[in-house]
């Protein structure tokens, strides 16, 4: 409200209430004074997590496997073990440990509305860390999500929260920031909120790519993706030899970009992008908070197939019908373009980074009619991405919900033989192509052709690697008459028998009797095929806490001077199963 249409308005009151004229001065100088106080910005809420100069790993909304990266990361300097700080007042929300994902990680809840999260860590300040033991112990896990009880762990903003780590899927040490709206649980942007990242650096283009968006759409005068190299000179970035591009029909563009930051050479996101075509905007967008319910659409907004066989990400300008991404800002319904007057035009692609550094590529088109042959799709049959889509062949039936896919295509399907490839209880179904997203999970029954009946509770679905032939585990159970199993990508797929149990090696233990290190116990386990189930271990029969790092198939147990006792032989069991119930069991007894 304006400040003078509320003067005005609370004056009326007093005066049709009789109020006196000193009191209502009384009034307007409380209400100045309320008003003029300054309000400290959203912006400068947060303190930085960590005392050191912050230099980021990786940045908010970068493009990661299957989903956008929810945060910050911030690097250690190659250690763990560096202390953690409150960004601001709150309390502890939820905790989580676990062997995968962040690992160690603290949810704190901030009176502004907001969550900070942090992740990757090695240990929780007291007395969290004391808590959290003993909730492991008494559940007898090591994994734990638990939410304690609002304010039971307050923290004052710069106060010492936890250590820097390596926990869970981090593919070294670092920490993970987040800054999360309370409400929804969505990821904001970080570097929104006046932290000191010091950041001069312009993303770099490293490439242009241009699409025919249907069958009459020609690029050079083909219906293929035509990509191109860039150079940077005058300040911007061009195309290599500068050629002006003859296209017609409907199109869409691509972009290779990436960002750098000072005084670090990891390769991060860009925040925003935008095209524009003589001087008009036609598609924007930028990644400053998205819900994790989207993120797996990141595989929309780029060129999937290109990803997949070269392992380089173009960001794409237009919409496919299935992308449920929020944060486009289109001209048209779907972003792209149709050139189709014999015309030149210009065309600009813009990116920045979180700090306003911007980048810009420029080109020219020609819109030059020639008539194309439409390239046959072939295929068993059309899915399509707004329903739900089933196929059936012998042996095998998918099943497809309405939501799976980002646009229509023609469905392909091939099979090998089983007496071709032994090894398997099934032929091999070639399940359209690997280069094509799949967004929710496909509902895949494949039926063994031979599989005895004492192997049925052993079978699962592997998915079968096109080059090398190897297998790798999707899951799934034996009801008859099939294997089934929920898949999130197209490839090859077959059902195999796992009957190996897991490895058990001990690192900590010579001989079954005599410790090789003096404040811990370690083991590598480690599973040929279905994975990890789960496992226990035990000293004179009593549960105790083996941490597990699965990235590295480790499992390591600290002496706990509370619930042990010491100076005496000790009895140790460790059982380990995988997902099809294959058992192992070491064993020992050592002096302690």
């Amino acid at each position: 409200m304006d400040e003078s249409v509320f003067y005005n308005r609370y004056i009326c009151i007093f005066t049709r209430c009789g109020i006196k004229e000193t009191c209502m001065r009384y009034f307007v100088f409380l209400f100045f004074l309320v008003f003029s106080f300054p309000v400290v910005s959203q912006e400068h809420f947060f303190s930085e997590p960590v005392r050191i100069p912050i230099q980021l790993t990786g940045s908010f909304g970068e493009l990661r496997p299957d989903h956008f990266h929810s945060g910050i990361d911030i690097r250690t300097g190659g250690k763990t073990g560096l202390p953690v700080y409150a960004a601001a007042d709150g309390y502890v929300s939820r905790v989580a440990v676990s062997p995968t994902g962040f690992g160690h990680a603290l949810y704190i809840d901030h009176p502004n509305g907001t969550t900070t999260v942090y992740g990757h860590l090695e240990r929780f300040r007291e007395p969290l860390a004391s808590w959290v033991k003993e909730l492991q112990y008494q559940k007898e896990s090591f994994s734990l999500y638990m939410s304690p009880p609002p304010g039971q762990f307050r923290v004052a903003q710069n106060t010492l929260i936890a250590w820097s780590g390596n926990s869970g899927s981090s593919g070294g040490p670092h920490l993970h920031f987040e800054i999360r709206d309370q409400k929804t649980q969505d990821p904001l942007n970080p570097l929104n909120f006046n932290l000191p990242v010091e950041d001069h650096k312009a993303p770099e283009i490293l490439g242009l790519a241009i699409y025919p968006l249907d069958q009459h759409a020609h690029v050079y005068f083909t219906n293929r993706i035509n990509r191109y190299d860039v150079v940077f000179y005058d300040g911007k970035y061009h195309l290599k030899n500068n050629p002006v591009i003859p296209l017609y029909g409907k199109t869409g563009f691509g972009l290779e970009a990436m960002d750098y930051l000072d005084a670090n050479w990891s390769r991060c996101g860009i925040n925003f992008l935008e095209l524009r075509v003589d001087g008009e905007t036609h598609v924007s967008f930028a990644l400053n908070r998205f819900s994790f319910a989207e993120t797996r659409y990141l595989n929309s907004l780029i060129d999937y197939a290109y990803y997949t066989t070269h392992r380089k990400r173009f960001y794409k300008t237009w919409k496919d019908p299935g992308n449920k991404l929020d944060f486009y800002t289109l001209r048209n319904n779907d972003g792209s373009l149709l050139f189709n007057d014999n015309q030149t035009h210009s065309v600009e692609l813009l990116v920045k980074d979180s700090y306003g550094n911007t980048s810009v590529l420029e080109f020219t088109v020609r819109s030059v009619f020639k008539e194309t042959k439409p390239q046959a799709e072939g295929g068993f049959q059309k899915f399509y991405h707004n329903r739900s889509n089933t196929f059936e062949a012998e042996g095998i039936r998918l099943v497809c919900p309405g939501d799976a896919f980002y646009t229509d295509f023609e469905f392909v399907y091939d099979i090998r033989y089983q007496k071709e490839h032994p090894a398997f209880c099934s032929d091999i179904h070639k399940i359209h192509k690997s280069t094509t997203p799949v967004h929710t999970s496909l509902h895949l029954s494949i039926k063994p052709k031979s599989l005895p009946a004492h192997l049925q509770e052993k079978a699962l679905i592997v998915a079968v690697d096109e080059k090398t032939g190897k297998a790798g585990s999707a899951g799934g159970s034996y009801v008859a008459p099939y294997v089934t199993t929920d898949i999130r990508a197209f490839g090859s797929y077959a059902v195999a028998v796992d009957t190996i149990p897991p490895s058990i090696k001990p690192l900590s233990i010579r001989n079954r009797n005599t410790l090789t290190e003096v404040e811990q116990i370690r083991f590598r386990i480690d599973d040929d095929l279905s994975g990890i189930k789960s496992y226990r271990g035990t000293i004179d029969g009593k549960w105790v806490l083996f941490e597990y790092d699965a990235k590295n198939r480790l499992i390591g147990y600290t002496f706990d001077n509370e619930r042990m006792e010491f100076n005496k032989n000790h009895q140790l069991k460790l059982v380990v199963r995988d997902q099809k119930n294959n058992t192992s069991v070491y064993e020992a007894s050592f002096f302690k």
